[in-house]
């Protein structure tokens, strides 16, 4: 009799196990692909500190931008350069920082990996300097993603609106941290500093390590090692408060981090992704 008891006892347990087992819900399959924006040749690479630790010093970067594909829908991350840079020489700016030039359109890069411009639920960028917004305006169909402190500052002023964004009215204003899909798999990190609003952006692909993409905290990794802040940022202590706080949100995800303006990074992240 007893062992009947404990024979029923262990089939009730192994059916409950397999039944939670069943009932444990599956990660969404997300993909993320990794786009050239636009070359950035800092011609003066001193702006990009609050002293003059690199006067006379010049940096290629790169301007990354993403897609990130969700079952709930696509994301765009950032936004390049403006599509008149698609010239064949480099442009120089008026202030002398910057040579600057864009690859191709946002139409054709996007063919590249099979997407069209309508494909988009939402559209988020890190910030809002003009190598950020470059290819905004074509994102009218889908809902834009921003900090309600960085919306008042670029939007809230029709006079100074940039034109990349005046047309963007599907939105949706945040205040904080935000999961895009509700559950845990693209989650946007506010991080202010470099501008008032501005945020880093979390991946979880179902790899070894999840993504974390820097927006402008740090633009390169010497910045990076030395928690060197812009001549240029909005709050020097803010960005110093969001690496701090970075760092530990990395640290805690042991997240594989990819600085947006490193050419190496956005060759590293393609390969992560095997993208072609």
């Amino acid at each position: 009799m007893k062992k009947t008891i404990f024979l029923l006892i262990a089939i009730a347990t192994l059916v409950s196990c397999k039944e939670a087992v069943k009932k444990e819900p599956r990660k969404p399959v997300v993909k993320l692909y990794a786009l050239e924006g636009g070359s950035i040749f800092v011609k003066k690479l001193e702006v990009f500190s609050q002293d003059t630790t690199y006067t006379g010093q010049t940096k290629q970067f790169t301007d990354a931008y993403y897609v990130i594909s969700h079952p709930k829908g696509n994301l765009m991350w950032d936004a390049g350069l403006p599509e008149q840079l698609v010239v064949p020489e480099p442009y120089d700016e008026p202030s002398g920082v910057f040579a600057i030039q864009r690859p191709d359109s946002l139409v054709n890069q996007l063919a590249s990996i099979g997407f069209k411009i309508d494909d988009f639920k939402y559209f988020a960028m890190s910030h809002s300097h003009f190598d950020h917004t470059g290819h905004a305006n074509y994102m009218k169909g889908a809902t834009w993603l921003v900090q309600e402190n960085e919306y008042n500052s670029v939007a809230g002023d029709s006079t100074k609106i940039d034109p990349a964004i005046k047309d963007l009215s599907n939105l949706q204003k945040l205040n904080g941290d935000y999961d895009v899909f509700g559950d845990g798999t693209v989650v946007i990190k506010s991080m202010p500093g470099h501008t008032v609003g501005h945020q880093v952006l979390y991946v979880d692909l179902g790899l070894e390590q999840p993504v974390l993409l820097t927006g402008d905290l740090y633009h390169f990794q010497e910045n990076r090692d030395s928690k060197g802040v812009p001549s240029f940022n909005y709050d020097v202590k803010q960005t110093l408060e969001s690496m701090e706080k970075f760092e530990a949100f990395a640290k805690e995800k042991n997240a594989n981090v990819f600085i947006q303006h490193s050419p190496a990074d956005l060759e590293r992240i393609k390969k992560l992704v095997n993208q072609k």
